[in-house]
This record gives structure tokens, C-alpha cells and sequence, in this order.
């Protein structure tokens, strides 16, 4: 069992920095890959970014790619979304989730832990 606790949402205004940070509890951390996604409101939640257990594999998507930065520090159990030149659009509730292994990172369907997600809302 994988427990997650997500923190660092806020208000921002467009143009800005955010810094997500998305705590685990359990065992073999470093099995597990990570990922970030994104609920917007009436809005099916999409993927955003995703980091394997030894961070040799990282995926974004287009729309964040050159924004976003995934990383995670396993030492600490943290994954983490550094957000950059932030838009309007990125406004939604940010989740973090755990799947074991590397496969499917991409998949929201395929990760069985979550958080319970974090408000991230820019102003234009």
C-alpha cells in the first residue's frame, strides 16, 4: 500500500512559478514510478508528467513540455513538479499517483494509488 500526500498549490498569476511536492509513505519508493496529472473542472483528467522509479525515464505532455519539470528524490520518498511560465489553461487540481514498475506511465487508468490533489489556479 502507497499512501500520498500532495502540497505546494496555489494561486499564481500567468507567467509564474509553482512548485509541487507529492510525499509517499511505504516500502520501495524506488519500484514505483510516479506521475503527475491534472483535473480541470468539466474536464477529463490528463496526463501531465511521468518519472520512473530510477528517473531514467521521464515523459511529459505536449502542452507542458519546456514548462514543467518532474523529479523525484527517493532517498526522501518525494516526487516533485517544478512549474514554470505558467498559463490560465494549467488551472486544475494537480494529483500525484504511484504504479509499480514502468510500464503504462502514461495511463492514468493503470495507476491504483493517488493523492488527494491540490488546487494549482493561475490568473491571467
Amino acid at each position: 500500500q502507497v499512501q500520498l500526500v500532495e502540497s505546494g498549490g496555489g494561486l499564481v498569476q500567468a507567467g509564474g512559478s509553482l512548485s509541487l511536492s507529492c510525499a509517499a509513505s511505504g516500502r520501495s519508493f524506488s519500484s514505483y514510478a510516479m506521475g503527475w496529472f491534472r483535473q480541470a473542472p468539466g474536464k477529463e483528467r490528463e496526463f501531465v508528467a511521468a518519472i520512473s522509479g530510477n528517473s531514467f525515464n521521464i515523459y511529459y505532455a505536449d502542452s507542458v513540455k519546456g514548462r514543467f519539470t518532474i523529479s523525484r528524490d527517493n532517498a526522501g520518498n518525494t516526487v516533485y513538479l517544478q512549474m514554470n511560465s505558467l498559463k490560465p489553461e494549467d488551472t486544475a487540481v494537480y494529483y500525484c499517483a504511484a504504479l509499480y514498475g514502468s510500464r503504462w506511465m502514461t495511463d492514468s487508468t493503470k495507476y491504483p494509488y493517488w493523492g488527494q490533489g491540490t488546487q494549482v489556479t493561475v490568473s491571467s
